[in-house]
């Protein structure tokens, strides 16, 4: 990760209680940004953690170009990414969970069909076909998964398989606007941000990744999907009420 001017990609890694999973990842980010000499910055957002989220970020991180970004209290999953990408300066932002799911290697993937189809966004999926899923969540989790993703597409008109993948890409300058409007702080800002993306013509693509479960999982089965109802209706409310002020978003789209 080299140092100087705006980097081309800011790495975003939203945290909570991640001491034990967070170190070997930020190992194998850094080495796979030095190996293919991506000019890059990393941000840990540490959502109020109780254990050595911060401190132990901090120092894995020294020495490179990144930043250990501290919330107050614990705000949720959409909120540190939001923050994330909001304080981030790379031309590009690469969002992904801390315990790598999908390999930090499937960048390449993302970045190169950004490049290809001028994208402002790359969202990496578990739900097509090429899509290679090396460990598999629980039967009970994948059915759930499957459930939810319809219902949001009738709900929304979202033609994407996948809107919770982790591992999305995305253009600073275009999609940076967008998040400064976004108010879902949990697991539905997946979904705020892409149904944003296509209501204001951001071009939006899925990309078939390497994923592999986490057997640890901060999902609540009987709580988060009734939240996440709640929020998805909660997007359309405010979008009708036009309360999602179109950004002033550029035209110019570079590769990822």
């Amino acid at each position: 990760m080299q140092l100087g001017g705006r980097p081309h990609l800011s790495v975003v890694i939203p945290a909570y209680n991640e001491e034990q999973r967070l170190g070997p990842s930020l190992v194998r980010i850094a080495e796979y940004l030095d190996r293919e000499t991506i000019d890059a910055e990393v941000l840990v957002v540490d959502d109020g953690s109780s254990d050595g989220t911060a401190a132990l970020a901090e120092k894995e991180l020294t020495g490179h170009r990144a930043r250990v970004i501290r919330n107050n209290e614990n705000r949720g999953k959409g909120y540190s990414v939001r923050r994330g990408v909001i304080e981030a300066v790379g031309r590009w932002v690469l969002m992904t969970d801390a315990d790598l799911s999908a390999p930090i290697e499937e960048h390449a993937k993302l970045a190169a069909a950004a490049r290809d189809h001028d994208l402002d966004l790359a969202i990496g999926s578990r739900g097509l076909e090429a899509s290679q899923i090396e460990v598999r969540q629980g039967l009970l989790r994948q059915t759930m998964g499957k459930t939810f993703n319809r219902l949001i597409r009738a709900m929304t008109g979202l033609r994407f398989h996948d809107t919770q993948c982790g591992f999305k890409l995305m253009h600073r300058d275009r999609i940076g606007p967008i998040f400064e409007s976004m108010v879902v702080e949990r697991f539905a800002f997946d979904v705020e941000l892409l149904f944003l993306c296509e209501r204001f013509g951001m071009r939006a693509r899925e990309v078939p990744v390497v994923w592999r479960n986490s057997a640890e999982s901060c999902v609540n089965m009987l709580t988060d999907p009734l939240n996440m109802f709640y929020d998805v209706a909660r997007i359309r409310w405010r979008f009708r009420r036009g309360q999602y002020n179109p950004p002033q978003v550029g035209d110019a789209v570079d590769g990822g």
